[in-house]
């Protein structure tokens, strides 16, 4: 899914959010990792656009997790993935990650926690 903004405020409310997001997402993914029974490997995507892909296994079980949707979820508010990756859709900013003009550090490592531990089933 490529994200589209309703304006300019909200492109570079993206642009600070979603590196934060993107460490916070994968450090938590990293320690729940390393204490469940699931086996995860990284992976690069190319198509529709350069991304990372989580590969989860547990007992012949398998499921693809799309990092970027889930730094999706971080920065927008109700954000609902798509299952068409090119398809636009238009998003609106999580302006609770902000205090005035800086980021909530608090508030976006709670949220990033909450949607990494979804990953896994410990909503």
């Amino acid at each position: 899914m490529k994200p589209k903004f309703t304006n300019q405020l909200a492109w570079h409310q993206a642009q600070a959010l979603m590196q934060p997001a993107l460490i916070r997402i994968l450090d938590n993914l990293r320690k729940l990792l390393e204490r469940s029974s699931w086996k995860g490997t990284y992976h690069e995507t190319q198509v529709p656009i350069p991304g990372y892909q989580l590969r989860l296994e547990r007992n012949g079980s398998e499921k693809t997790i799309d990092i970027w949707e889930l730094c999706y979820r971080v920065c927008f508010l109700d954000y609902q993935p798509t299952h068409t990756p090119s398809e636009t859709q238009e998003v609106e900013i999580d302006t609770s990650l902000f205090d005035g003009n800086e980021i909530d550090w608090e508030r976006l490592d709670e949220k990033a926690k909450a949607i990494a531990r979804g990953v896994f089933g410990e909503e």
